[in-house]
């Protein structure tokens, strides 16, 4: 069974077809980073040694304030890409959108070499304690959800950027769902942030 494409709301959701599609999306990587959450607390809490604070756990907190802030600034232009399609001022969107990249891209380039520094400078590796090994493995796979937006926006940005001109209304519902989706990335990165480099 093939559900069409609408950019009217369902009768019976109240929700185009996308927006439902991505909200369920978003509710199954709920339960993904909430199942690393939940790991993250039990080991924790199960290990006396656990390395807390600023100066016992060898992460580099200014890089993942500047993070931080790369972030929440790639939220704001994603929000005025599509108040300007909104505005029909599809010029203006493409610019908010570049903005979005180039911010997000910023994020992987400033966490690589913070990486690189762990593993490098300090010899820190996944497998040298819990808390390593769960840092590694969120933030590498916040940092696959970066690039997998990236990608999305890159697509609209160019091969898909076609379908502004054909289906203006079908193009901005796209660019809100990717939104949602980029609000949700900027979000888990809000909770990563305190737990694994400040508590």
């Amino acid at each position: 069974m093939e559900i069409p494409y609408s950019v009217k709301p369902h009768p019976v959701t109240g929700l185009a077809n996308a927006k439902l599609g991505i909200w369920t999306f978003l509710a199954s990587e709920v339960m993904l980073f909430g199942g690393f959450f939940s790991a993250y607390i039990l080991l924790r809490t199960g290990d006396p040694d656990w390395p807390r604070g600023l100066a016992n756990n060898g992460l580099d907190v200014k890089l993942a304030t500047f993070n931080t802030v790369l972030l929440i600034a790639s939220s704001v232009t994603v929000v005025m890409a599509w108040a300007a399609l909104k505005m029909n001022d599809f010029a203006k969107c493409k610019k908010y959108l570049w903005a979005t990249v180039a911010l997000a891209a910023g994020f992987l380039v400033v966490k690589f070499f913070e990486y690189k520094a762990e593993i490098v400078g300090h010899g820190i590796y996944p497998s040298t304690h819990n808390f390593y090994g769960i840092y590694f493995t969120m933030t590498g796979l916040h940092g696959l959800h970066i690039l997998g937006g990236i990608a999305v926006f890159v697509y609209f940005l160019t091969f898909g950027a076609s379908m502004w001109k054909d289906e203006p209304e079908r193009y901005s519902g796209r660019i809100e769902c990717v939104g949602l989706y980029w609000h949700f990335v900027d979000i888990v990165w809000i909770f990563l942030f305190p737990a694994l480099y400040l508590l």
